[in-house]
């Protein structure tokens, strides 16, 4: 086949069987006029001109309209190869036939264009079906590199945006870091004021000194009184404590919490519960819901940034307001330590506040996080601390 295949291709599949079947047809059409010329019957000149030409009609149409079928231009030598081999396999076939001794082919010139025709017919199918064979390997192996060139665009797609997004988050610990100190004085300097001039200030000025977490996630409720009238949501708070923090950073902590409790309510009206229990020197602030839930695999995984369980169509966000919620724990945990003491030791040993998050698929979540708490001593232990912080800052 392969000989056959690179004659074909030399003179043109199509071509060869365009011209196999012209030829076939112009055979029926000359035995036919010989024929009646010697005054042979017309029906056993109509049977024979038939098995010939349309035999040859098969091939000349055919051959003529491959372009119009699904097979690969490149695989019309493999129709024509089958048609040659099958025409070479007849006559070798009844070569071998008539040399046998004492057997002879009758009317040979008739057998031989029949056998033959009917065996370039016989080979066209078989050609053909090779042929579309070929055109599906080929076109599958197309395909299968289209597919690897889009994978592989798709694979460094992915690493630009995983290495985005961990410039992104580099840089989002950066800007915590490089905040850290600038906050931190002007934490100390407020409570240099609230130590030295606290009896002074009216109402007005403590509130930039100290607040309740009460008003914390009564701003929260206002701010969100929209969406929770909107979805006939049932937020309840209980009795919460006052804690050492920053005022819009707390919020901006419990208005994410108290957002993602709403949006992941399910087909229910949202029903979320905000609560405190004091732990040691912390307290501990819940706020429960009884929405879809969280897979226990994926509890970690949503607190990194951008790291989103559902898509833009199902929920929408942006994928960072867990990831914020746990950097303003950390933080406060950080400032919390370094507002009660001045020295490198404990700042080391501090470990920044947690949040965490308990939930089930389906069974709704709890998320915690845990604030330094705020009593008596506590303020004692800070102003002293600010105290000794300033005159150093003095002496130096």
């Amino acid at each position: 086949m392969r000989y056959w295949n690179r004659l074909t291709s030399i003179l043109g599949g199509r071509q060869i069987l365009v011209a196999l079947g012209a030829l076939y047809v112009v055979v029926a059409l000359g035995r036919a006029v010989w024929n009646v010329s010697q005054g042979t019957p017309l029906l056993p000149i109509a049977v024979i001109t038939t098995f010939i030409g349309g035999s040859g009609l098969v091939l000349l149409v055919g051959g003529y309209r491959l372009p119009e079928t699904d097979v690969h231009a490149d695989f019309y030598s493999t129709i024509a190869g089958w048609c040659l081999v099958a025409i070479a396999a007849m006559l070798s076939i009844l070569a071998l036939y008539h040399l046998q001794p004492d057997t002879d082919l009758p009317e040979p010139n008739r057998l031989v264009p029949i056998l033959t025709a009917f065996s370039a017919v016989g080979g066209y199918g078989v050609g053909l079906y090779a042929a579309q064979a070929k055109t599906n390997a080929l076109e599958l192996e197309r395909r299968n590199r289209r597919l690897q060139r889009v994978q592989a665009r798709l694979e460094r797609s992915n690493e630009r945006l995983e290495e985005s997004n961990e410039r992104l988050e580099q840089f989002a610990y950066a800007a915590s870091h490089d905040l850290q100190e600038p906050l931190r004085m002007v934490s100390s300097y407020l409570q240099l004021i609230d130590r030295r001039y606290g009896e002074q200030l009216d109402d007005e000025g403590e509130e930039f000194l100290e607040y309740a977490l009460d008003d914390v996630l009564a701003d929260v409720r206002k701010d969100l009184e929209f969406r929770i009238d909107e979805t006939n949501a049932d937020v309840t708070v209980e009795e919460l404590p006052r804690v050492e923090g920053n005022e819009n950073q707390l919020r901006q902590l419990f208005q994410n919490l108290v957002s993602n409790a709403l949006e992941y309510s399910g087909d229910e009206a949202p029903v979320v519960h905000v609560s405190a229990e004091r732990d040691g020197n912390e307290w501990i602030v819940s706020v429960r819901d009884e929405g879809i839930g969280i897979e226990h695999d994926d509890h970690a995984q949503i607190f990194e940034i951008f790291q989103r369980l559902h898509t833009h169509e199902e929920h929408a966000g942006t994928g960072i307001g867990l990831a914020l919620c746990k950097r303003i724990v950390e933080r406060h945990g950080v400032r919390a330590s370094e507002a009660r003491s001045c020295s490198t030791d404990s700042r080391s040993e501090s470990v920044g506040g947690d949040i965490w998050v308990e939930s089930t698929a389906g069974d709704g979540s709890v998320f915690s996080v845990t604030l330094p708490a705020l009593d008596e001593q506590d303020e004692d232990r800070s102003s002293e601390s600010v105290s000794n912080c300033g005159a150093r800052r003095g002496d130096g």
